[in-house]
């Protein structure tokens, strides 16, 4: 499965589902131009996860909510939860190694991790 191109009418209706990455990304940007190739091809790899990508020019919404300063920058999702989000083109084996990482989360422990911190947050 190649990447698609998110946007605010469907980035719902793919942050959900499994596991999704995202590239943040622009025209412009020379980095974004080295790391592009590298994201395709594991999206061609990995067809169980959802590779999209965003364009921060025409999504700035999209961009400002994740409060992206710096791109490129690769954000994981796991079942609607943002699981990794870091600036910066990383090598193909790091991708990789990452894919590896998000596949092996312990979701529910991360979801009551989670609730137990909005608890806490709330009693404050």
């Amino acid at each position: 499965m190649a990447s698609i191109e998110v946007t605010e009418t469907n980035f719902n209706d793919i942050a959900d589902k499994g596991i999704v990455l995202l590239d943040f990304w622009a025209e412009w940007c020379g980095p974004c131009k080295m790391f592009g190739p590298i994201f395709e091809k594991a999206s061609e790899k990995h067809d169980d996860i959802t590779f999209g990508k965003i364009d921060t020019d025409a999504q700035q919404a999209l961009a400002q909510g994740f409060e992206i300063t710096s791109i490129p920058t690769l954000m994981a999702i796991r079942d609607g939860i943002v699981v990794y989000a870091q600036p910066g083109a990383i090598p193909a084996p790091a991708l990789e190694d990452l894919i590896r990482q998000v596949r092996a989360l312990d979701m529910d422990a991360i979801r009551a991790e989670l609730s137990e911190e909005m608890k806490n947050a709330q009693q404050n």
